[in-house]
């Protein structure tokens, strides 16, 4: 069995996320590269919830014709990550807090069934992946680097969900889990509220590793529950 570890510094700077979007994207796929990118955007808060999206800037910040831009913001509207207004274009859709909680408490539901079924279905060489993810997660959290955090974690997640091998479970899971990811990323920025959710997927981990289905579902449920009082706690803040 792996040994699992919370290597990390206590007292550490969280740096602001480190978003390119200056260099163009190339031709191939082009409205699914402009997608992932708009996604990553309003994940990490270039493009905050409210926000009217400027087609010809976002043409020019991004390289692309209006084609391709056009085409992803019709597939962001399906995710439900912008809203698509006649004659006045698109702007990043705004979660109210019912929103929210509802999102959340689908998607804890989902992760706790996709942790019992890939204890039952993943393989070792998974299992292997995930942890060398941790390791990757776990460094960038002792440099501040929450973008690369985010992208370890996500990926984390998203290979349990795959471990669980239903197509149905992963399918609903990415499109809940689309509309919160720029929530969810931005709950780490407080400091404590960041090394407690390291603490989690450490324990997480260890029972991957141990094949214990019952009690990663019962910590990935924890673990979105308390990512939701925290996105609800930052919202009346900001309110």
């Amino acid at each position: 069995m792996h040994s699992v570890t919370l290597n990390a510094v206590r007292d550490h700077t969280v740096h602001p996320p480190n978003t390119d979007v200056t260099q163009p994207i190339s031709r191939q796929a082009l409205h699914l590269a402009v997608m992932d990118r708009l996604r990553k955007m309003i994940t990490e808060g270039s493009l905050p919830p409210g926000a009217h999206l400027n087609e010809r800037a976002l043409c020019e910040q991004l390289g692309v014709s209006r084609t391709p831009l056009r085409e992803a913001l019709k597939m962001l509207a399906v995710e439900r990550l912008i809203d698509l207004l006649p004659n006045r274009g698109a702007r990043v859709v705004t979660l109210s807090e019912s929103d929210i909680a509802d999102a959340f408490e689908l998607l804890s539901g989902l992760e706790a069934l996709a942790g019992e079924l890939a204890c039952q279905r993943i393989t070792q060489a998974e299992v292997d992946e995930i942890q060398e993810l941790h390791s990757a997660m776990d460094a960038c959290y002792a440099n501040g680097d929450l973008s690369g955090y985010f992208d370890c974690n996500q990926r984390i997640h998203d290979r349990i969900n795959a471990a669980a091998r239903n197509a149905a479970l992963t399918q609903m899971y990415q499109s809940v889990n689309h509309r919160l990811q720029a929530l969810r990323f931005r709950s780490n920025l407080h400091a404590g509220k960041w090394e407690r959710a390291v603490e989690e997927h450490v324990e997480m981990l260890r029972a991957l590793h141990r094949r214990d289905g019952a009690t990663l579902g019962r910590l990935l449920r924890a673990h979105l529950m308390a990512k939701c009082a925290a996105v609800l706690a930052n919202a009346r803040a900001a309110a």
